[in-house]
């Protein structure tokens, strides 16, 4: 019995890892999903686009949009510089501006510092890809 119980409860964990944390605009109406493999998702659960473990953001035909670096700063496909995202939180666009900051919890702010989505669980690499620089139109 207690294998049983042991096998579940790993089957259990293993499918918790696999789910995909929900990313939400400021009213808390979901927008989209990336799962902690990287897929990037609409609402609708199509898929967007990819974030790889090495940095590589793709769309959802494995064209490659652009990269996130281990500095943080983050480029297009051709590997031109078009922003930063800093350790604090802040993310910021080429020429230094900023254009929105991430907290710890996941709140996504713009610049003027009003929440404009919520991404709790995500790494902030991914969330500041998703709101700032790759797949979310406003």
């Amino acid at each position: 019995m207690k294998k049983i119980i042991l096998a579940i409860s790993i089957l259990l964990l293993v499918c918790a890892a696999t789910f995909a944390q929900r990313i939400e605009d400021g009213s808390r109406k979901t927008l989209g999903y990336i799962s902690s493999s990287g897929t990037v998702e609409n609402s609708s659960r199509s898929t967007l686009g990819y974030i790889d473990s090495n940095g590589r953001v793709e769309d959802s035909s494995r064209r490659t949009l652009g990269y996130i670096l281990d500095n943080g700063r983050v480029e297009n496909a051709s590997r031109s510089t078009i922003g930063y995202i800093n350790s604090n939180g802040s993310i910021e666009n080429a020429s230094r501006s900023t254009l929105g900051y991430i907290d710890s919890n996941g709140r996504v702010e713009n610049s003027s510092r009003s929440t404009i989505g919520y991404a709790e669980g995500v790494k902030m690499e991914h969330a500041a890809a998703f709101f700032f620089f790759f797949f979310y139109n406003k």
